[in-house]
């Protein structure tokens, strides 16, 4: 994984193995509709929502959403969660094609309510940023049971804010970066190889040099919603909505109360 970019993905048939669980095809045993029909039985007998789950009463939240943002992901760190920093950004190209991917949060403006990512320009976010700049970020801990959507407008940062992001990061993840051209097609682990060599010399002889596409990113929510799960149940989703300007006593932002 390239540190603040997208996380990988799990690795495919992870779990089936040699173990109970349905093979595919491609592992010689069932049927296609047999397989699907087992697996479902165990996604439905897997366990959701277990455990002891946090309160949150919608009519103690704050007036804005940026503190609640804060507050939550905060809980999540302290309760030491696994990779609580981790988000799925969604995007969407010019023809309205929707793609999604996990990667790292960067940072929070809580009083904006905020939050900055990084990644490659080259890169398919960053094609569908620099042609339709509009995202959605979703947090998940199911831990917690809880979900943090944020929609809105995103902006690029400056040079400055590139330079500190990726200097702030392991040798690892710089030469990383400048490996090869991300998201292009590989011809082969050798040829990867060959360029993590050669990356991993560059940093070490160049370690303050920055690649030109590195990019700061900097989502700016219009629309924030909180989800709180019940085992229950009886789930809590409230919405923010940004106003055009503030009225007194409501920091800018409409609540509601949703039906889950």
């Amino acid at each position: 994984m390239r540190d603040g970019e997208e996380a990988g993905p799990a690795p495919e048939g992870s779990g089936g193995g040699t173990g109970s669980g349905p093979r595919g095809a491609s592992g010689g045993a069932g049927e296609p509709a047999e397989v699907d029909r087992a697996l479902l039985e165990r996604i439905r007998a897997a366990p959701v929502l277990a455990g002891r789950l946090p309160h949150f009463d919608p009519e103690r939240a704050p007036t804005a959403p940026g503190p609640l943002l804060a507050g939550w992901l905060d809980t999540a760190l302290a309760d030491g969660l696994p990779e609580p920093h981790v988000m799925t950004l969604s995007t969407a190209a010019p023809d309205g094609t929707p793609s999604a991917r996990v990667l790292m949060l960067r940072g929070v403006d809580s009083a904006d309510c905020a939050v900055v990512f990084a990644g490659d320009a080259r890169s398919g976010k960053g094609r569908d940023l620099a042609a339709n700049p509009v995202a959605a970020a979703t947090f998940y801990w199911p831990a917690h049971g809880r979900q943090i959507r944020l929609a809105g407008t995103v902006a690029v940062l400056d040079a400055e804010a590139a330079w500190r992001d990726f200097l702030g990061r392991s040798p690892g993840s710089r030469a990383a970066a400048f490996t090869g051209t991300v998201s292009a097609p590989l011809g082969s682990p050798e040829e990867y190889a060959r360029e993590r060599l050669a990356a991993e010399a560059l940093v070490s002889a160049e370690p303050d040099r920055v690649p030109e596409w590195h990019t700061v990113y900097r989502l700016r929510a219009r629309e924030a919603e909180f989800f709180q799960a019940d085992p229950a149940r009886g789930h809590q989703r409230l919405r923010y909505t940004r106003e055009a300007r503030e009225s007194p006593g409501n920091g800018g932002w409409a609540r509601t109360l949703l039906w889950p």
